[in-house]
């Protein structure tokens, strides 16, 4: 299967964004914030984060804060919304610097969003997806500060998305879809409620997504995708089901999406490469302790040397 080409990886990442008037990077401008927390997470996962200047990063970050409600744009002159507010809280407890925060401000703008049925908006305009209720509920306790709403209701509503099938979707009724499923299951561990989860159910859903070539994919009839190695991945971690699916097989399709020449991961064998598909691919193959690898925490999306300075102080 080969080995994974680490230092042509990183050498991608950092030339991403050198790269600001090429199609890819206008067509991402809005998402510049999460692209950061995709390629740095990136570096950091392998033991590279060193090659960034994180007050830079930081400098640019702060830009993109929006001083008069406490959330954060996807980039410079953007709107802000809880999937960049993310973004920006995680790539601060990646450099340790979430003192640079006004954590009561940001904590209240996230806590603001937090609707009366319990689910939450992305933004003031009032859209809601499980994906937002996973943003907040992740922000606040990477931020210390789940007592700001009210748990019990945001779990409730959660789990008003679950469907017969074990899965869950971005809304009531909506159809299971693996991405849906990590946001559900990432936010009902970080808050303690994994028991609403029929662990078995979900657990034969989500291997059911390893496709005939060893990749996963998010629903079924579909092809294999590089990111679901992630949303399905962590999901079964979360749950204790992930001995369930081949991780050989999953390895090997990981790595077959390399480009061994330039580096990046594609979604697919042959595809063209970005730093979503990277940071996925990187982290699935963290997820089954590739080595050289840091290990990365299934429900925070950050390595677990961060998440333990976070909570441990260590």
């Amino acid at each position: 299967m080969g080995d994974l080409e680490a230092e042509k990886h990183v050498k991608y990442i950092l030339s991403v964004e050198k790269k600001k008037d090429d199609f890819e990077s206008l067509v991402l401008e809005h998402l510049r914030m999460n692209g950061a927390y995709w390629g740095l997470t990136t570096l950091d996962l392998l033991h590279k984060l060193d090659a960034v200047d994180p007050d830079e990063v930081v400098s640019w970050m702060m830009e993109c804060y929006h001083q008069d409600c406490g959330g954060f744009g996807g980039n410079i002159g953007h709107d802000p919304h809880l999937l960049y507010t993310l973004s920006a809280v995680q790539i601060l407890a990646l450099f340790d610097r979430l003192d640079v925060l006004d954590i009561e401000k940001v904590s209240d703008y996230v806590a603001g969003l937090l609707n009366e049925d319990g689910s939450f908006s992305g933004d003031i305009w009032g859209e809601t997806d499980t994906r937002f209720s996973y943003c907040a509920i992740c922000c606040l306790s990477i931020l210390h500060r789940l007592d700001k709403i009210d748990v019990e209701k945001a779990v409730s509503y959660i789990v008003s998305c679950k469907n017969l099938d074990g899965g869950f979707g971005s809304i009531p009724g909506g159809e299971s879809h693996a991405g849906q499923i990590f946001c559900c299951v990432g936010a009902l561990a970080i808050t303690g409620s994994l028991h609403h989860v029929d662990k078995d159910l979900l657990g034969w859903w989500l291997c059911e997504r390893q496709c005939k070539d060893g990749g996963l994919n998010g629903r079924p009839e579909k092809l294999a995708d590089v990111c679901y190695s992630w949303w399905v991945l962590s999901s079964l971690i979360m749950i204790d089901r992930v001995h369930w699916i081949d991780k050989d097989k999953l390895t090997r399709f990981i790595l077959n999406c390399q480009d061994r020449e330039n580096g990046g991961i594609s979604d697919r064998p042959d595809n063209a490469v970005d730093v979503f598909h990277t940071y996925f691919g990187v982290a699935g193959l963290s997820l089954m302790e590739y080595p050289g690898l840091k290990s990365i925490d299934p429900a925070y999306a950050l390595p677990v040397d961060v998440v333990n300075r976070i909570f441990f102080g260590k």
